[in-house]
């Protein structure tokens, strides 16, 4: 299969990275930016054809991936079902749900597959620990994801950019909706740059995420406390600890297994057999309303 990565910043050269160590299942045809120095540095670093307009690369692949500012995920992804290529839309699937729910109806259309980027539901703990939650009665659920402030993300919501990938997480964990919810947050620079959120969901577990970009350092973390057990996933070490009855098991995930390789993997899987990708484009619309629904709360109180 003919692939290609639009946008070649810090997720868009993961993306070429690990498309090219796929080369027993796609091809990399190369790579656009419209910003020519970065697409040149990448396609230098990694010997990779450097296309000169999107139109052209399009042109030359059957599927692509997306890793540009959100702002542009609408338009190049029209641009793309014109093109008649598969794509892979780093999250948030667009700006609005509106835009979202346009480019899932065109692309389902025209027959196109259309998979949201949402790394965390392949991170081989993540998957271990939905596994193991299976037969859980769960009563309660804490997330944490901090980061210190960089100046990269001067303009960036931390609900639309951190908070998301828990809230992939958690749908996943609790195959439920958020009943209610209460939000709270700092607007730093026009933006949420701290927020929690206290929920409950149908089935009335309670839940608290967290996400901020004033930590002092990175955090990445979930507890979960089930009738029988408590849960504490550390992601960042690949970490899980069960606690049962005062006994503690301890699960540590093998380095060498890449999220974003198996996520490549599944995009690939389901063009080649026709199937639904494990993160839909209605999955990512999902995501985008609550992701909103947060974020417009949050900016009431501020």
């Amino acid at each position: 299969m003919r692939v290609g990565v639009i946008g070649t910043g810090k997720m868009g050269e993961n993306h070429i990275r690990t498309y090219l160590s796929m080369h027993e299942h796609c091809q990399l045809v190369g790579i656009f930016d419209k910003d020519e120095q970065r697409a040149n540095d990448m396609a230098n670093k990694y010997n990779v054809r450097q296309f000169q307009s999107m139109d052209n690369l399009l042109q030359q692949v059957d599927a692509i991936s997306i890793a540009v500012p959100t702002e542009y995920h609408y338009p190049i992804g029209l641009t793309c079902i014109k093109h008649n290529v598969h794509i892979l839309m780093e999250k948030p699937i667009t700006s609005t749900v509106v835009q979202a729910n346009d480019l899932v109806k065109k692309a389902k259309k025209a027959g196109i597959k259309l998979q949201v980027g949402h790394i965390e539901l392949f991170n081989p703990i993540i998957q271990s620990l939905i596994k193991e939650l299976t037969d859980e009665k769960i009563i309660g659920m804490e997330f944490h994801r901090m980061n210190p402030y960089h100046h990269r993300i001067k303009n960036v919501d931390v609900v639309a950019d951190l908070m998301i990938h828990d809230l992939y997480i958690l749908q996943a964990i609790l195959q439920d909706t958020i009943d209610d919810f209460h939000a709270f947050g700092k607007i730093i620079e026009n933006t949420p740059k701290h927020a929690v959120v206290i929920a409950t969901s149908v089935k009335d577990i309670i839940v608290q995420l967290t996400a901020s970009f004033k930590s002092k350092r990175k955090i990445r973390s979930i507890q979960i406390l089930t009738e029988d057990a408590l849960f504490d996933v550390d992601i960042i070490q690949k970490q899980l600890k069960i606690v049962r009855s005062g006994i503690t098991s301890i699960t540590v995930i093998d380095d060498e297994i890449e999220p974003l390789h198996l996520q490549l993997m599944d995009f690939i899987r389901c063009i080649q057999n026709n199937d639904q990708p494990k993160v839909s484009g209605e999955d990512g619309i999902k995501a985008l309303q609550l992701t909103n629904q947060i974020g417009n709360a949050i900016s009431k109180l501020n």
